[in-house]
């Protein structure tokens, strides 16, 4: 099976009646599901949709994303999530760079998505849900589906990197199909009695593969969550009966202040990604919710899992195990030589869930990729048993709330102010998110501009989770004898008390 779309083609064959999908009161059968995709792919084609298109897909978790998703699969284009919470600047700036001709948005950001396609000479399409609905009961079903050969591009994730320029991952039909296979099979062990939690964003690769496409390849239900709340996520988990819970730590965080009911009955088996899960928090959960927390590594570009804590094998604390099925890992030294055991060196990955390379970005893919190796600029260690450990970073990249933000990106907005003479964003410990976005600023001579002043230039520039809730106004940043600011040596003075 090298299509993405016959993971729910092959589902809705063996469990039409089941429910696939849920959100709220809100149910998709298997059988439904796979009807109202061949009906949107039928819209698409009579837009004029082309084997290989881009189509782009700004929508929040919500019932409609797998409609979309698989129908655009199953038109044979190619589909290119994008945050909802976006502003229209970045969207705009995903749709030309891939070329996508349409984009299909949420009712809450249709104004900046309609602004994007605009400007990107693309068509936007609305979600809305009961007009949405009508338009494809309206629609006769495309019959059949294009086929896609294995290596050809199924998905496009957006990631910036250490640039601050976002490069188009292109994930192929065979690296997600074999990424969510192992996933469901092997990791989570799913099968058509599980309900998975579905508050992961299903624009980021761990909710696509993890939840939304182990889910369906799984003949699993996902239920889902379109915005997390703690409060409401532990009412979902009991609600629908949910036997997996995916997140990441600071979904685990949040669950343990809002206050764990008691035993979950249902629910078999917990996992984390997205960020290093402190083993702290580990033990804390497990307490309280009483199953297995399961910790795991990957990359958008590695569809995204490359490393897991199998369920058949003891677990180290703040381990993320061992390469999965089909992957490869080693550690490399500054000197391009493999490290040994206890040693610190660039985890690299090879295998079958690695992207085919970086849209049209050539230059990027040859940096990346080193004698067949995508090199993650994650430094790691890895025990005598074959356990790793992740112990830093090598980008500058800040994980808020699960979400990555490149602070390039936010210092060239900062930069775009007059009164900005130099600025350095960096991450800061923050019990709630993880991490919080910080910007240091140098003014110019005779500047004054307040840091209010300086963040609501950035929040009205970038989408809601980017923009620094912490400013502060310096006299000198530190610099290298380069004249290079050291971000390493930016220090945040206490008291840390972020801005909402």
């Amino acid at each position: 099976m090298t299509d993405l779309f016959t993971l729910l083609a092959r589902s809705a064959r063996s469990h039409p009646d089941r429910t696939a999908v849920r959100e709220g009161d809100t149910a998709l059968t298997y059988a439904r599901l796979d009807d109202l995709t061949a009906r949107f792919a039928a819209r698409l084609r009579a837009r004029g949709l082309r084997v290989g298109d881009r189509v782009a897909v700004a929508l929040p978790n919500v019932v409609h994303f797998p409609v979309v998703y698989y129908g655009t699969l199953r038109a044979g284009g190619v589909v290119v999530p994008m945050n909802p919470l976006l502003k229209a600047d970045e969207m705009a700036f995903v749709l030309r760079d891939c070329g996508a001709r349409i984009v299909v948005s949420a009712p809450g950001c249709a104004a900046e998505a309609a602004s994007a396609a605009d400007r990107a000479e693309a068509v936007c399409l609305v979600a809305d849900p009961e007009e949405f609905d009508a338009l494809l009961r309206a629609t006769a079903p495309l019959e059949g589906a294009v086929e896609s050969a294995g290596d050809d591009t199924a998905v496009i994730l957006y990631t910036s990197g250490t640039t601050g320029t976002p490069k188009g991952a292109e994930l192929t039909h065979r690296n997600l199909v074999t990424n969510a296979l192992t996933t469901a099979r092997t990791l989570l062990r799913a099968g058509p009695d599980d309900v998975l939690f579905g508050g992961l964003p299903l624009f980021h690769a761990f909710g696509q593969t993890c939840a939304l496409n182990a889910a369906v390849a799984s003949g699993a239900c996902l239920t889902l969550l379109s915005r997390f709340d703690a409060a409401q996520a532990l009412e979902t988990l009991r609600r629908d009966a949910v036997t997996v819970f995916l997140g990441v730590p600071t979904m685990y965080t949040a669950l343990l202040r809002a206050g764990v009911p008691g035993v979950l009955p249902h629910l078999r088996l917990a996992v984390s990604g997205g960020a290093s899960l402190p083993v702290e928090l580990l033990h804390s959960t497990e307490r309280e919710l009483g199953v297995t927390v399961l910790e795991g590594y990957g990359l958008s570009e590695t569809s995204p899992v490359a490393c897991f804590n199998p369920p058949d094998r003891p677990r180290r604390a703040g381990s993320i195990g061992h390469p999965v099925r089909g992957v490869e890992l080693r550690l490399v030294g500054e000197d391009g030589r493999d490290v040994g055991p206890g040693e610190v060196g660039e985890l690299a990955v090879r295998g079958e869930n690695v992207m085919k390379g970086y849209w049209n970005r050539p230059d990027a893919t040859r940096l990346a990729f080193r004698d067949g190796w995508f090199h993650t600029g994650d430094l790691a260690r890895v025990d005598e048993d074959g356990y790793y450990f992740v112990v830093d970073r090598t980008k500058d990249v800040v994980i808020r709330g699960g979400y990555n933000v490149y602070p390039r990106e936010i210092e060239e907005v900062l930069y775009r102010h007059p009164d900005v003479s130099e600025a350095a964003v960096v991450g800061v410990p923050d019990p709630t998110h993880g991490e919080e976005v910080a910007a240091v600023v140098v003014l110019r001579p005779g500047a004054t501009t307040t840091a209010d002043t300086l963040r609501s230039h950035v929040k009205e520039r970038v989408a809601a989770y980017k923009y620094p809730r912490i400013v502060r106004l310096v006299d000198a940043l530190p610099k290298g004898a380069t004249g290079k600011i050291l971000k390493r040596a930016v220090v945040i003075e206490p008291p840390v008390r972020p801005v909402v």
